[in-house]
C-alpha cells in the first residue's frame, strides 16, 4: 500500500513539474497540499517520511484528531473545508493555514483565539468563483471589505485567496474561474500592508484540473484522490 501511495504521489509531482514547464514557471513555486481526509495516519506518516509536509483536512474534528495523532512532526496543517466559527478554537493551537475564511466574523474569531495563545495563523480568503450556491466563499464584491478589516489584525495573516472551481470533465471549461481568482487578487493588492495582508498565494486546483490552475497562477494545489486513492465516505 505504501509503495502505491508513493508512486501516486510522485506521479502528481511529475504532473506539477510538466505543468510548470508548459507555462514557464518554477515547480518550486507550487505548494502541494495533500488532502488526506478519511485516510489512515499511516498514509500521512509515509508521505512525511518521503518529504511531503503540507496536509489538508476539510472537517474540523478530523483535523483536530489528525494533528493530535500525528503529533509534533514537521507537518504543516491546512484546514480547507467549510468553516464554522465555533470550531476555530479547536484548531488554532496547531493549525498553520486556514484556507476557507469567507467573512469578517471568522477573521475576528481567529484573531481572538490566536491572540490568547500569541500564535500567528496564516489564512486565505475563500471566494466563490464558481457561482454555485452549495460552495462556500465570499462574493467577489465582498472581498475588499474583508481585506480592509484584516489590515488591523495582529495574529492573523491573510496570505492570499482560495477558490473551488466547478467540477467538470473538461478542465478547460473552468479556466475562467481560475482566471477570476487571480484577477481578484491582482485588483486587491493595493490593500496589502507590511504585516496582516500579503496576497502572494492563490490556492486553486485539485486532482482533475491542477494543470489549468497552475497555468492561471496557482501557488497551492489541493490534491486528494490522485495521491490517496478514492475515499470511503
Amino acid at each position: 500500500m505504501s509503495e502505491d501511495i508513493i508512486s501516486r504521489y510522485e506521479a502528481v509531482k511529475d504532473r506539477i513539474r510538466k505543468a510548470c514547464e508548459n507555462c514557464g514557471r518554477d515547480p518550486d513555486s507550487i505548494t502541494l497540499v495533500a488532502v488526506s481526509k478519511t485516510k489512515p495516519d499511516e498514509d500521512v506518516l509515509r508521505l512525511l517520511q518521503h518529504g511531503q509536509f503540507h496536509f489538508g483536512e476539510n472537517r474540523a474534528k478530523a483535523l483536530e484528531d489528525r494533528m493530535e495523532s500525528i503529533g509534533n512532526t514537521s507537518a504543516v496543517w491546512h484546514f480547507i473545508g467549510n468553516l464554522q466559527t465555533n470550531k476555530i478554537k479547536y484548531m488554532v493551537h496547531r493549525v498553520n493555514w486556514i484556507e476557507s475564511i469567507h467573512k469578517k466574523k471568522a477573521l475576528k474569531e481567529v484573531e481572538k483565539r490566536a491572540s490568547e495563545i500569541e500564535r500567528i495563523i496564516n489564512v486565505l480568503i475563500q471566494v466563490n468563483i464558481s457561482g454555485e450556491g452549495q460552495k462556500s466563499g465570499c462574493e467577489p464584491e465582498e472581498l475588499e471589505g474583508i481585506l480592509t478589516y484584516a489590515q488591523k489584525l495582529r495574529y492573523t495573516r491573510v496570505r492570499g485567496l482560495m477558490g473551488m472551481a466547478t467540477f467538470a470533465d473538461d478542465p478547460e471549461t473552468v479556466r475562467p474561474e481560475f482566471r477570476l481568482l487571480k484577477d481578484l487578487r491582482d485588483r486587491h493588492r493595493h490593500l496589502e500592508n507590511d504585516t496582516a495582508v500579503q496576497l502572494q498565494h492563490l490556492s486553486m486546483g485539485m486532482t482533475n484540473d491542477l494543470e489549468v490552475a497552475i497555468s492561471e497562477g496557482a501557488t497551492m494545489v489541493r490534491i486528494g484522490t490522485a495521491i490517496f486513492g478514492e475515499r470511503n465516505y
